[in-house]
């Protein structure tokens, strides 16, 4: 079952920024599949999203300048890449429907309870270790470029080959100003843009 819920940016953590999208566990924080937050009339940013209910989601919000903010909500610290990051946390209660929130739990929900614990008890299975290849090898990435692909799960020469234009162009904004970049992406042609002071211009270019 999933229950909808509203995630709010207060409008004093947008300033600067024109645009803002959502990333955490329930997308994988991946870059691709970022919910988009909408203006509201007050200056916030709002987006409405349905979880799977009955668990914790850590999440946080990247803007259109390259900044990671989190809201005023309650908060979380995890380990990214051996260094502590606060991240936000929603927690999502389970929710019957032949019963209110409060009320008294049902046969039904009793014998779910069992299941839920039952299968917690089950022996985890082990995670498996992720191999981080030398993104400094590829021409035009440097350790900071690399540090931001690291944060954004791209850690491998294929996972960078597999990367469009457009998410390479988010991730890598906060290094894009002022300067022009080129980065030759392993199976893509070289991504090539510009950033002067007065706004973004991008621009892509074969390296054939």
């Amino acid at each position: 079952m999933k229950a909808k819920i509203t995630f709010t940016l207060p409008a004093g953590h947008v300033i600067g920024a024109d645009e803002c999208v959502l990333l955490g566990e329930f997308n994988n924080w991946n870059i691709e599949e970022a919910i988009y937050l909408q203006k509201q009339d007050d200056g916030s940013m709002q987006a409405e999203v349905e979880l799977p209910a009955g668990r914790d989601y850590q999440y946080r919000y990247l803007l259109s300048n390259g900044r990671w903010v989190n809201d005023d909500g309650e908060k979380i610290i995890s380990e990214m890449m051996g260094y502590p990051v606060e991240n936000c946390l929603v927690r999502v209660a389970g929710i019957s429907i032949t019963e209110p929130v409060q009320g008294k739990a049902t046969a039904k929900t009793k014998a779910a309870a069992v299941k839920k614990t039952a299968k917690s008890k089950s022996p985890a299975k082990p995670k498996a270790v992720a191999v981080k290849d030398d993104l400094t090898k590829v021409e035009g990435i440097g350790k900071k470029i690399e540090a931001l692909l690291y944060k954004n799960k791209i850690q491998s020469y294929q996972q960078l080959s597999k990367a469009t234009v457009k998410s390479l162009k988010l991730i890598l904004k906060p290094v894009a100003v002022n300067s022009v970049c080129m980065i030759r992406v392993p199976g893509q042609n070289r991504l090539n843009w510009q950033q002067p002071v007065n706004g973004m211009n991008w621009h892509c270019c074969n390296s054939n």
